[in-house]
């Protein structure tokens, strides 16, 4: 994994978007703590870049470990200044690997755990954490939980752990002007942390969304589309007799509202039966593609 990404290319709306904290906030950072570094247009529009996003994540790291505003601040500006490399960006956290992450999600090392996740996020982008670290943990616990080489209690402290971590980062991504995604696991279906990554990347390219989370009633799905106009409905089926039961139910919901289907209890079959598309990719390149398909997508993050 890479560091670092160019620049001023953000407007406030993006950046407030993608830490999950207001423009008011933001601004107010800005003025009294000199944390942000904007670049500005000829207009005069200011320009945030990766540096800013990074100072702020970690800014709110220190926040929840109970520390002060201006001391989060000037911990967020020192961490910067102290891991900047010859070209002023910032460099990787020292000691920041998936591998550590893995090794205490294992020990059900909750403090371990956090402090690696932290280091990872403070070195790279959101979205590179998702695909390179938390994503293949995941596959790899599951693959382990079936063949008896891991226990139920791991795979339970696991997920509870990331969840509840990723929520965190998902705080306001509701918000904003952009495309709105509804979320929902199809009923059965208790796992929704892909879906929750999906979320988190698809909101990197600017997209609002809407989650309703695992063991969604297909009625109340297709309610809640009704109500939103989502320009996609994303669902998921762990398992393929979810989707089987599902189908006409999936097909209903296909017509009313543009769907995609995912998961590994669907396939390119059912999803054409319904009238859905197919992300058969994993979330990270999935969203991608969905923002590619609909001419959202932004630059790179990784």
């Amino acid at each position: 994994m890479q560091a670092g990404g160019e620049r001023g290319h953000l407007r406030i709306g993006e950046l407030s978007r993608r830490v999950g904290v207001s423009p008011d906030v933001l601004r107010a950072w800005e003025r009294r703590y000199d944390l942000l570094s904007p670049s500005r247009t000829a207009g005069g529009f200011r320009l945030y870049g990766d540096e800013d996003e990074w100072r702020v994540r970690r800014m709110l790291e220190h926040l929840k470990q109970g520390v002060s505003a201006a001391e989060a601040a000037r911990l967020a500006r020192t961490e910067h200044v102290d891991g900047a490399g010859p070209d002023g960006r910032g460099a990787p956290v020292p000691g920041a690997s998936p591998d550590d992450l893995r090794r205490a999600l294992d020990r059900l090392d909750d403090a371990g755990a956090h402090a690696a996740l932290d280091r990872l996020l403070g070195a790279f982008p959101l979205e590179t954490v998702l695909h390179d670290a938390v994503l293949p943990y995941l596959k790899e616990l599951g693959e382990r939980w079936r063949r008896d080489e891991a226990s139920i209690g791991q795979e339970h402290f696991a997920s509870a752990l990331l969840r509840g971590r990723l929520l965190g980062l998902a705080r306001g991504w509701g918000s904003g002007r952009g495309p709105r995604a509804l979320l929902a696991c199809l009923p059965g279906n208790q796992h929704d942390l892909a879906l929750i990554c999906f979320g988190l990347a698809l909101r990197n390219h600017g997209w609002r969304i809407t989650s309703l989370g695992p063991d969604t009633p297909l009625a109340t799905i297709t309610e809640t589309a009704h109500l939103l106009g989502p320009a996609l409905v994303v669902v998921t089926a762990a398992l393929a007799e979810q989707a089987t039961e599902a189908r006409d139910g999936l097909k209903e919901l296909a017509d009313r509202a543009p769907t995609a289907i995912a998961g590994g209890g669907v396939s390119p079959a059912i999803a054409e039966a319904v009238g859905a598309r197919y992300l058969g990719e994993d979330p990270v390149t999935a969203a991608a593609a969905v923002a590619e398909a609909t001419g959202s997508r932004q630059r790179p993050q990784a």
